[in-house]
């Protein structure tokens, strides 16, 4: 699956920011969010700040992460039509205004910031616009939640053949070894 490069990367980051800053579960044990600095540590490493994210904003990025985690959920439950209203009603908030950019070696692409343009805002608005992007496509099944027990954990599949539904290979393998373990305990001796 390849929307187009940028899109991807986005795509991509927007499951890295859910699973960052919202809490849950991750690989069988609760995930709690991490404190405001070490928060502002991780997502300056996924949205690519350039190594800091200013801390004022770190409050605003977990609070559009928790609004886009529903839309991985809605369609984890096969509720595209779900999704897709919530993406607009986000759409409407965020204002994102779609403009031309090219930096760091990259043909031109598509850049959204929302009319506010603080750095929370813009990643928001690009974030839904990704998502957007993503269920408006024959691929709107590839965004989902970790199928791990003990894991609720988000993921965008990217596989040839779409098949993806982990957020992880710990994960898969966790659940692989019980699969196995289970069989080994059923077998007659």
């Amino acid at each position: 699956m390849n929307f187009n490069s940028h899109t991807d990367a986005v795509v991509t980051a927007t499951a890295e920011l859910v699973n960052a800053a919202t809490p849950g579960e991750r690989r069988g044990r609760p995930y709690a969010v991490p404190d405001r600095e070490q928060l502002a540590k991780t997502l300056a490493d996924t949205l690519d700040a350039g190594g800091r994210v200013d801390p004022t904003q770190v409050g605003k990025l977990a609070a559009a992460a928790a609004r886009l985690r529903l839309v991985f959920e809605h369609v984890d439950r096969g509720e595209v039509d779900a999704a897709a209203r919530r993406v607009n009603a986000l759409i409407d908030e965020l204002q994102p205004t779609p403009y031309l950019d090219r930096h760091d070696g990259q043909p031109w692409h598509l850049h959204y910031h929302s009319r506010d343009h603080d750095f929370a805002g813009g990643w928001a608005a690009s974030c839904v616009i990704a998502l957007a992007t993503v269920l408006s496509s024959e691929y709107a099944d590839r965004l989902g939640v970790c199928s791990a027990g003990g894991c609720d954990r988000v993921y965008v599949d990217v596989s040839r053949n779409g098949t993806r539904r982990f957020c992880s290979t710990a994960c898969q393998n966790r659940v692989k070894a019980a699969a196995h373990r289970a069989r080994g305990l059923a077998t007659p001796v």
